[in-house]
């Protein structure tokens, strides 16, 4: 089998088992065989399964000979980022607490994938419990970026990412809560999609011991992959009710509403004073929206009339409550505060909900940055709130990395994140793609749009992968 085929869309490869063009089973096989070769310097698979995998595949050819009716995904060889529970294969979260944790059901979100025929065969590197923008943790290592081995891929969903741009994973799914599929998206140089809250269940997400049984505020599951027409794939085999509500509620989410650049009226927020942007990063921006005007895009000036400062403060207090449960009990505490001073934040962030859906009355899609800078080099010394970070010379703090995720997460809107050119050093980096509330398909049709009329926009393989 040819290597390339590893680093096709998740769209290609289905069409090709279909058509017995290729098999499920030697697609699982070159996908090992890359593993084996090329994943050791950057570390992105840490735990798998390739004789239930083999045996999942094999049953899956079978079918296909016999001309079962098959699902969308049917023989796709996968990986699942390792917060995410997955029935009979180690998933720990990238915690200590959890490094022999074996699930003995999957998370709804892999059950589904495997109902629509994917066949997981491995796990993917993160940082403990979800909680960091790099990958890394005292179990598995360090994963790097396969553009440049010295920089980080991203977190927490690196692993997934750097599979997915390597080639070692026909897709993937990841978790985001402050950027955690956005911002491994931008680095790595694939495309990503966060969901609106709410959409895709979170059970059986590990973010502490004891976890995975609720759903936490602002998290969601959004997949990873190599076009928007892979994202629009997976959203549609995601999407739904949890489990205990699927036996009355059902999902439709409503088709993209425009078929071309021409019939968008795009709003552009890159700067902010309190959030300084890369200025190469900055410039790739620019030219994107030069660009997309040139194709017939009317493109405006113009942001939702929120107050950038206020709405990060919004965002810092209300996931402080949603990932305490990772901390130690009286850590947990001061960060979760009061459920009297919760219930303020969501009412005020009703309110601030209320002036985006207002906003987006008159225009399709925001975009906005994804990080301040491209991938920066790892950084393991101290921690989230006390690292530093250079942008242009001038010390920033670590913390604005998740300024623009944070910004966008907090309300729940979706946000599908494309790459749309590379640095002069060869990274990578994206924009993200905003639209209202459950619009998610506009959303990622843009994506779409946006990869075929940028110059250098969407998924390259990454050089010697």
């Amino acid at each position: 089998m040819i290597d390339d085929i590893g680093c096709w869309t998740a769209t290609e490869l289905a069409g090709a088992i279909r058509r017995r063009e290729v098999s499920s089973r030697d697609l699982l096989d070159l996908y090992l065989d890359r593993i084996a070769r090329l994943d050791g310097p950057v570390n992105a698979v840490v735990t798998m399964d390739a004789e239930r995998a083999a045996t999942a595949a094999a049953a899956a050819d079978e079918a296909t000979v016999r001309g079962d009716p098959t699902g969308p995904l049917h023989g796709l060889p996968i990986t699942v980022k390792d917060a995410i529970e997955t029935a009979g294969l180690r998933s720990t979260g990238g915690a200590v607490e959890l490094a022999e944790h074996v699930p003995e059901h999957d998370a709804p979100a892999v059950a589904r994938l495997r109902g629509a025929g994917a066949v997981v065969f491995g796990k993917t590197n993160l940082p403990r419990w979800s909680g960091d923008l790099q990958s890394y943790n005292e179990i598995f290592g360090t994963t790097n970026n396969p553009w440049d081995l010295e920089r980080v891929p991203g977190g927490s969903s690196g692993g997934a990412a750097a599979a997915v741009a390597a080639g070692f994973t026909s897709f993937e799914v990841g978790t985001d809560i402050g950027g955690s599929v956005r911002i491994p998206a931008h680095f790595c140089g694939v495309l990503g999609h966060k969901p609106s809250y709410g959409l895709v269940p979170q059970r059986g997400y590990l973010d502490s011991v004891g976890g995975g049984t609720t759903d936490p505020d602002i998290n969601v599951f959004g997949p990873l992959a190599r076009s928007a027409e892979d994202l629009d794939l997976l959203l549609g085999v995601l999407a739904g009710p949890e489990p205990e509500r699927a036996v009355a509620w059902r999902v439709e989410l409503p088709a993209p509403r425009a078929a071309s650049l021409t019939e968008l009226r795009i709003g552009v927020w890159f700067d902010e004073p309190t959030c300084i942007l890369d200025t190469e990063y900055r410039a790739v921006l620019g030219r994107v929206v030069e660009e997309l005007a040139r194709a017939g895009a009317q493109i405006v000036d113009d942001h939702p009339p929120v107050a950038f400062t206020d709405q990060l403060d919004l965002f810092g207090a209300l996931i402080a409550a949603a990932v305490s449960p990772s901390s130690p009990p009286e850590e947990a505490e001061a960060m979760a505060g009061s459920h009297y001073v919760w219930l303020g934040l969501d009412r005020e962030r009703a309110r601030v909900r209320a002036r985006w859906a207002d906003w987006f009355r008159d225009h399709d899609l925001l975009l906005c940055p994804v990080t301040p800078t491209p991938a920066f080099p790892h950084q393991q010394e101290g921690d989230f709130l006390s690292r530093r970070m250079l942008i242009d010379g001038v010390d920033r703090a670590y913390l604005e990395n998740i300024s623009w995720t944070g910004l966008i997460g907090v309300v729940g809107l979706p946000s599908t994140v494309v790459p749309v050119g590379r640095t002069a050093a060869g990274l990578p980096v994206g924009v993200q793609v905003v639209a209202p509330y459950l619009r998610d398909r506009d959303a990622i049709r843009a994506a779409g749009l946006i990869a075929e009329a940028v110059d250098g926009a969407g998924y390259q393989t990454p050089p010697g992968f």
